[in-house]
């Protein structure tokens, strides 16, 4: 679920951050930039593991600041292919199903990636699977909150830099790149022993 991932970036520290060592004013700066966000084609970063190198510094004219040429190693969440996780149901909605990690909130089970035979009941805004056992069938809800185990089947990067507008007079179109997440995890239950947990352990 979670790697160490080698990165490298070019540091500016502030003069009024001299008084401190550089090894402290770089992880600072490193953590206030990188910690919580979406490196593309990386994962979510969370936290500065250790610096490997530091270059020398430079001071640019025109800027009192120094800037170092650093090499690091930074933990980030990015679960590999097959993975099998355990998160809770945060919402349905006829895509499918939305799960939240509790740090991590961007993960979809598609309708088709669900145990069969299910389906999507209007009234209560949630799957149900429609199990099947010698007394006829049984309706299984998945409702929020509930503790569910799924396999992930596949990832999605999304470069979400803003681009510059053509010309002065053109408005950003806010409708499609607002909602769009730079990172999403598709899973699947579409097997024994994934779903809710509840399902395996009664």
């Amino acid at each position: 679920m979670f790697v160490l991932s080698e990165m490298k970036d070019t540091v500016r520290v502030p003069p009024w951050a001299f008084h401190k060592k550089l090894n402290d004013a770089v992880k600072k700066t490193l953590n206030d930039k990188l910690a919580n966000k979406v490196v593309h084609n990386v994962g979510l970063c969370i936290a500065l593991w250790d610096i490997t190198k530091l270059e020398d510094s430079y001071i640019f004219p025109g800027d009192g600041a120094s800037h170092t040429v650093v090499f690091f190693r930074y933990v980030v969440f990015r679960p590999f292919m097959d993975e099998i996780l355990v998160g809770k149901i945060k919402s349905c909605s006829k895509e499918g199903v939305h799960i939240s990690l509790g740090f991590f909130d961007d993960i979809l089970l598609p309708s088709d990636s669900l145990q069969h035979p299910s389906r999507f009941d209007e009234a209560e805004q949630l799957w149900v699977w429609e199990y099947e056992t010698e007394d006829g069938k049984h309706d299984l809800f998945m409702d929020p909150g509930e503790e569910i185990r799924f396999r992930v089947v596949e990832e999605i990067f999304v470069d979400t830099t803003p681009n510059a507008p053509e010309s002065v007079s053109e408005q950003p179109d806010l409708s499609e790149d607002t909602k769009k997440s730079p990172y999403t995890i598709i899973g699947s239950i579409s097997e024994p022993g994934l779903g809710l947990l509840s399902w395996w352990n009664s």
